[in-house]
C-alpha cells in the first residue's frame, strides 16, 4: 500500500525544529511523501511599513529554517505568493496531498484563517495545537476569571514547572520575587556595558536585505542589522546573555541609558517569538546559571519572571480578551498619535533618543516601552489603537499577540484594568531617577509648570486632575492622588491651561 501524500504548512514564527506538524505527519507517511511547506506572502509584509530589520529577520531566518530541514532530510518547498492563501492553493494543486498539517498560530487573525483552510483547499487539514507557549501545555486557570493579577499567575507556573524551588517546593530565598532589588539606575561611571553578540550578515541573508531595501513601504533601513537568524546564532547570542549580562540584569532592569540601548537585558524576545529558543528551556538554563554561581537569585529570578511570568501572562491575556482587545479605550482617548513618533523630531530628549532608536533599531526595552512611550502616550491621551499600530510597525519583536495585551492592556490600561490593577503613569521625576536623559534636555525635570517645565510633569498633573474620581476608586492607585491636595486652586487653573497648550502643540503630521 503507497504511503498516504501529506503537507505540513509552516508559518513565518514556528521556527520549530520539533514542529508538532513535522512530528504528525511522520505518524501517517514517510518523508517521501512528505512536503514542508513555507509562505513568503507579500499582503503580510505590507499590511503595515514594517521596521525593515525586522522584515530581514523574519525573511532571513525563514529560508534559513528551508536549509535546516533540507539539512536533516526534509523536501521543503519557499513559496512566494501574493498571500498565505494563494501560496497554499498553489502547493496543493502541484502537490495534490491527501491531508495537511499545521499548528494552531499565535494571532488571532491567524487561527481565524487556519479554520478556513480545508473549505480553501479543498483537502483535509489538521491544526495542531500551539507549543510555543507554556501556556498553550498548561493553563494555571482554566476557568473565566473577572480579574487575574500576574503575580498569582507567575507562582502557579514556577510551581508547575518547578522553577527556582527548594526540596518542599518552596521559592528558593525566602520570596516569589525580588523586585525591589531590582529597580536601580545606573551609575554614571565605574560599569562596564559588554554589547551583545553581533552576527555578521551571510551571503542569504545579504540577498533579503537587498529585497528588503527595495521594498516601497518600511521604515528604518537594512545597514547594520546584526541580528541572529539561524537557531545556532540564537543559541549562541543566549550564551553570551548568560555569560555577560545575566548577573547585572536584575538590579538594572529598570534602568535606561543613551549609553545603551540594551543595557543589561537579554535581547532575545525576537528569536523566542519566531521559535527559534524555547522559553523553558532558556527558564532552566537561566536556573542552571544560577546554581552554577554565575549570577545572583535577584537576577535569574527576575528573568525567569519575564520568560515564564509575565510573556506567558501577556499571551494568556491576549486569547482571553480577544477580538475585543484591538479596539478597548476605557480612558476614551482618541487624540491622533504626533507626528514625532516617525521622526524623533522632539525637543523631549528621552522621547528623542527612545524614539531615534526604535526607527534605528527597531528595539528599546521593557522599561523605555513602558515609562517613555507608553507613559507619553497615556498621558497625552493617544488613541489606543494607533500606539498598538505603532508598535507593530516598528519593533522587531512586534507581534499582536505580545504587543496588543502589553501596550492596550499594560502601558496604556484601556482594557479597564484586566491586564494591570493601575495605570502605569509617572511624572518626569521616574525619568530623571532611572536614566541620563534629563541631563541634557532643554525641559527641567523638577519644574511642575512653567516654560521650562518638563511636558511629563505638566502632563501626568492634568491627568490626575482630569481623572480624579476615577483614580481615588483605584485602591492601588488612590494614594497618588492624595498629593493634589497641596495643589491651590491657582496651580490647577494653570496645570490645566499650561497642558492643553501643549497639547494643542502636538500633530499628527
Amino acid at each position: 500500500m503507497t504511503p498516504p501524500r501529506v503537507s505540513v504548512w509552516i508559518p513565518g514564527d514556528q521556527l520549530l525544529l520539533e514542529h508538532p506538524a513535522l512530528q504528525a505527519a511522520a505518524a501517517l507517511t514517510d518523508r517521501d511523501h512528505t512536503r514542508v511547506v513555507l509562505v513568503e506572502s507579500a499582503q503580510r509584509l505590507t499590511r503595515l511599513p514594517y521596521q525593515r530589520k525586522k522584515l530581514v529577520l523574519l525573511l532571513s531566518a525563514m529560508r534559513h529554517y528551508v536549509e535546516e530541514l533540507r539539512a536533516v532530510g526534509y523536501t521543503v518547498e519557499y513559496r512566494q505568493a501574493a498571500s498565505v492563501g494563494a501560496g497554499l492553493r498553489a502547493h496543493v494543486a502541484a502537490w495534490q496531498p491527501q491531508h495537511l498539517f499545521t499548528m494552531a498560530t499565535a494571532e488571532y487573525s491567524g487561527r481565524s484563517f487556519q479554520q478556513r483552510l480545508t473549505h480553501l483547499l479543498s483537502t483535509p487539514v489538521t491544526v495542531l495545537p500551539n507549543t510555543q507557549f507554556l501556556t498553550g501545555r498548561y493553563d494555571p486557570f482554566p476557568q473565566p476569571r473577572k480579574k487575574v493579577v500576574l503575580e498569582n499567575f507567575y507562582r502557579a507556573q514556577r510551581r508547575r514547572w518547578g522553577l527556582l524551588l527548594d526540596a518542599q517546593g518552596e521559592p528558593l530565598g525566602g520570596a516569589w520575587n525580588f523586585d525591589q532589588q531590582n529597580r536601580k539606575p545606573l551609575p554614571r561611571t565605574g560599569l562596564a556595558i559588554p554589547p551583545p553578540l553581533a552576527f555578521a550578515p551571510d551571503a542569504l541573508t545579504q540577498q533579503v536585505m537587498a529585497e528588503v531595501a527595495a521594498l516601497p513601504t518600511g521604515v528604518g533601513r537594512v545597514d547594520g542589522f546584526d541580528l541572529a537568524v539561524t537557531r545556532q546564532e540564537a543559541e549562541a547570542a543566549f550564551d553570551d546573555f548568560l555569560r555577560h549580562r545575566l548577573a547585572n540584569f536584575g538590579p538594572y532592569e529598570d534602568a535606561m541609558s543613551q549609553r545603551s540601548a540594551v543595557l543589561f537585558h537579554a535581547l532575545l524576545s525576537p528569536y523566542m517569538n519566531i521559535g527559534l529558543l524555547d522559553p523553558l528551556a532558556m527558564a532552566r538554563r537561566a536556573e542552571a546559571a544560577y546554581h552554577a554561581g554565575l549570577a545572583p537569585l535577584a537576577s535569574v529570578e527576575g528573568f525567569i519572571r519575564q520568560i515564564v511570568g509575565w510573556r506567558e501572562y501577556i499571551y494568556w491575556q491576549y486569547w482571553r480578551q480577544m477580538p475585543g482587545l484591538l479596539t478597548a479605550n476605557s480612558w476614551r482617548h482618541t487624540r491622533p498619535l504626533p507626528g514625532f513618533f516617525w521622526t524623533g523630531a522632539t525637543p523631549m530628549h528621552c522621547l528623542h533618543r527612545v524614539v531615534n532608536r526604535v526607527i534605528d533599531l527597531g528595539y528599546s526595552h521593557h522599561i523605555e516601552r513602558l515609562m517613555v512611550i507608553c507613559n507619553f502616550c497615556m498621558l497625552a491621551g493617544i488613541d489606543p489603537a494607533a500606539v498598538n499600530a505603532w508598535f507593530l510597525t516598528f519593533y522587531v519583536d512586534a507581534y499582536e499577540w505580545v504587543v496588543t495585551p502589553n501596550v492596550i492592556g499594560m502601558g496604556l490600561n484601556a482594557d479597564g484594568g484586566q491586564t494591570a490593577t493601575k495605570p502605569y503613569i509617572a511624572s518626569a521625576n521616574y525619568i530623571h531617577k532611572m536614566s541620563d536623559y534629563c541631563a541634557d534636555c532643554p525641559f527641567n525635570p523638577k519644574a511642575r509648570t512653567g516654560d521650562d517645565a518638563c511636558p511629563f510633569n505638566v502632563l501626568y498633573w492634568n491627568f490626575l486632575l482630569e481623572h480624579e474620581a476615577t483614580l481615588r476608586a483605584n485602591p492601588r492607585f488612590g494614594p497618588a492622588v492624595l498629593g493634589l491636595k497641596h495643589l491651590t486652586p491657582a496651580e490647577r487653573t494653570t496645570i490645566r491651561r499650561q497642558a492643553a497648550a501643549f497639547l494643542a502643540t502636538l500633530s499628527a503630521e
